[in-house]
């Protein structure tokens, strides 16, 4: 009986140590949080405030973010120990920075330092684009200047190397400004009175005789203007300009001064028949016979003066581009071109 007492007693003692709970691991201090700090300045050490620094664990998607006070300080408490975080801060006008990975100890007190934003590089985008109008404009307004020893008018000549097509009111323009160009009008008086010194035409001699002479003599040049210099290259599209050559063989720039008469520029960069310059000599001649004497008038006339006129234009041409272009004054400058090319 005593030893089933015994044995009894045993299993109760047993019983009860494994009926007492181990003591739990709830009761222990926990761990306190780490703190991080630091102030936001420019490369120049000056603070910057509203800043706005995001604190982010690395392997997370839930930041933590603050700004910067007055001073550029920021704080954040109750940081988890032996996490990874990354701080990156941003601020207007400045680039954003970013930190490299921090991990912290319990209760460490980290001040993180050599936090310095650049000014922003800002991205600037050029559009660029070839406005046709505008870079003629611009042409057309250095050819108004050219002037042969800065006084006689070398307007119908382009020295570009890229030339931009006329709109026809430039056309008209350009047209205009050389009929009424003061020394355009010198030169009419100047032929008007050749012509009346070699009683050329049927006027006979004396003031009225020579009056009909400078008249004619306007009338064939401002028709011939107008007409092949702005009417028929308007409408059939094509550049009344001579296109200075400059470079190459003297061969070369023979046939191109020769042939200008015949074969010009199109506004779509083409080359092709001259029917505005042919066509305005033609058109000329042929109105001459309303104004000119009826000694003077027939088919003959208006042949014989469509020969001359386009004669007058291949010396013109050869003239340009050996001689004239080294005496052209452009821009209040005189420039010699003959080493430019078109």
């Amino acid at each position: 009986m005593k030893r089933l007492y015994l044995n009894f007693g045993a299993a109760l003692g047993i019983a009860l140590a494994f009926a007492i709970p181990a003591p739990s691991q709830t009761n222990q201090v926990p761990t306190k949080g780490a703190t991080i700090l630091g102030t936001v300045t420019d490369v120049n050490g000056g603070t910057i405030p509203n800043a706005a620094v995001v604190l982010k664990e690395v392997d997370s998607s839930d930041p933590r973010t603050i700004v910067t006070n007055e001073n550029g300080l920021f704080e954040f408490h109750d940081v988890k120990p032996g996490i990874p975080y990354q701080i990156s801060i941003s601020a207007k006008g400045f680039a954003d920075w970013a930190s490299p990975s921090i991990t912290l100890s319990p209760d460490q007190f980290k001040i993180v330092t050599g936090i310095q934003l650049r000014i922003a590089t800002e991205a600037t985008t050029v559009d660029v684009h070839y406005d046709p109008i505008e870079v003629a404009t611009e042409q057309l307004k250095a050819e108004e200047k050219q002037r042969v020893f800065g006084i006689i008018p070398n307007f119908y000549v382009s020295y570009e190397r890229d030339p931009a097509p006329l709109t026809a009111r430039m056309k008209f323009k350009l047209a205009l400004k050389v009929s009424t160009d003061p020394v355009t009008a010198a030169g009419i008086l100047l032929v008007a009175s050749a012509r009346q010194a070699g009683n050329s035409l049927n006027y006979g001699q004396g003031w009225g005789a020579y009056g009909k002479r400078v008249g004619a003599t306007a009338a064939d040049g401002f028709s011939d203007i107008i007409i092949g210099g702005a009417i028929l290259p308007s409408l059939l599209h094509q550049d009344p300009r001579y296109f200075y050559q400059g470079t190459g063989t003297t061969s070369s720039r023979i046939r191109h001064a020769m042939f200008s008469p015949f074969i010009s520029k199109g506004d779509n960069g083409e080359w092709q028949p001259n029917y505005s310059s042919l066509g305005g000599d033609l058109a000329s001649s042929a109105l001459a016979n309303l104004y000119y004497p009826r000694s003077n008038r027939g088919v003959g006339l208006v042949f014989g003066n469509f020969a001359i006129g386009t004669a007058e234009r291949i010396g013109a041409a050869l003239a340009q581009e050996f001689l004239v272009g080294k005496f052209t004054r452009r821009g209040g400058h005189m420039k010699d071109r003959s080493n430019r090319t078109p």
